[in-house]
C-alpha cells in the first residue's frame, strides 16, 4: 500500500508492531518531527507549571528524546541522510548541513544538562528543578526552529536534489538503522510513548 501524503497511514500487523509507508525518505522524516513535536509540547508544559511537574514525565520525556529524537532521527540524518545530499551537491560546510549538524550537537548538550539535573532530584529539588527548566527551554526553542528549518528549507532541497529512486533506498536505509542500531519494535515503543505523553498534558 503506498501514501503520497506527507505523513504516512498506519496500520498494526499481526505480531502488533507499527508499519509506515512513504513514499519519500523527507516524509519518513517530517513524519518523525511530528511526533518529536508531541513530546515537545509536553516539555513546554512541564517548563510552564514546573512546581506541579512529576519526575516520572520529565523522565519519559528525557528518554524519548535520547532515544527517538537523537539516537533514531537525528542519527538517521547524521549517518544516512546528510551524506546522501552531499554526494547530491548539497553543502555541508557553510551550508544547510553544517548548521543542522551544528544545532544537533547543542541540543545534545542541553539533554545531557536535562539529565544532570534530573539526577538531582531527590538531593536538591530546587536545583533539579532550575536546571530542567532551563535547559528544557533553551532546548524547546532549538528544536522548534530547527524542525522549521529543515520542514521549510533543507528537505525542499533534498526534494529537487534527490531522485525518487535515490529516495526509496534511503527510506530502506532508515529501516535497516532502526532494527540494528536501536532494534526491532523500539521506534513503534517510542510511538506510543508519545501519544502517552501527548494524551497526559490536560
Amino acid at each position: 500500500m503506498e501514501n503520497n501524503s506527507e505523513t504516512s497511514n498506519s496500520e498494526i500487523t499481526k505480531n502488533g508492531q507499527e508499519c509506515h509507508h512513504f513514499q519519500k525518505a523527507t516524509d519518513a522524516l517530517k513524519h518523525d518531527h511530528r511526533v518529536i513535536e508531541k513530546v515537545l509540547a509536553t516539555l513546554e508544559q512541564l517548563t510552564l507549571d514546573p512546581e506541579n511537574a512529576s519526575m516520572d514525565r520529565w523522565e519519559k520525556a528525557l528518554d524519548f528524546i535520547r532515544n527517538f529524537a537523537d539516537k533514531c532521527h537525528h542519527l538517521k540524518e547524521e549517518k544516512i541522510f546528510f551524506p546522501a545530499l552531499e554526494q547530491r551537491g548539497i553543502p555541508r560546510d557553510g551550508g544547510p548541513i553544517g548548521m543542522m549538524l551544528m544545532e544537533h550537537e547543542e541540543g545534545r548538550g542541553y539533554v545531557r544538562l536535562m539529565a544532570a539535573a534530573l539526577a538531582l532530584a531527590e538531593e536538591d529539588p530546587q536545583a533539579a528543578e532550575t536546571g530542567l527548566v532551563d535547559n528544557g527551554r533553551a532546548y524547546l526553542r532549538l528544536l522548534r526552529q530547527h524542525i522549521n528549518k529543515e520542514d521549510e528549507v533543507l528537505f525542499t532541497m533534498a526534494d529537487e536534489a534527490l531522485t525518487l529512486e535515490d529516495q526509496k533506498e534511503l527510506l530502506r536505509e532508515f529501516w535497516e538503522h532502526e532494527v540494528t542500531e536501536i532494534g526491532p519494535g523500539i521506534h513503534e515503543k517510542y510511538l506510543r510513548i508519545a501519544q502517552e505523553l501527548d494524551g497526559r498534558m490536560s
